[in-house]
């Protein structure tokens, strides 16, 4: 596994927090989530989603 998979991307405070408080610790977990379901964390926004999707894609994985 490509070691960037194991580490989230550079997002805000209120949106790491929102992942480490859904149990999301790694890049790889997010792939096929939702986008729907992640924006309904609290503090999870628009550009934090957008970060999330465009590292995915980097690695030919997308949110579902």
């Amino acid at each position: 596994m490509d070691p960037s998979l194991g580490t989230r991307p550079k997002i805000g405070a209120p949106a790491t927090r929102a992942l480490t408080n859904a149990g999301y610790t790694a890049l790889s977990e997010l792939a096929g989530v939702p986008r729907a379901e992640l924006a309904k964390l609290h503090g999870m926004g628009p550009k934090a989603l957008d970060i999330i999707q465009s590292a995915l894609e980097e690695h030919d994985l997308s949110l579902g």
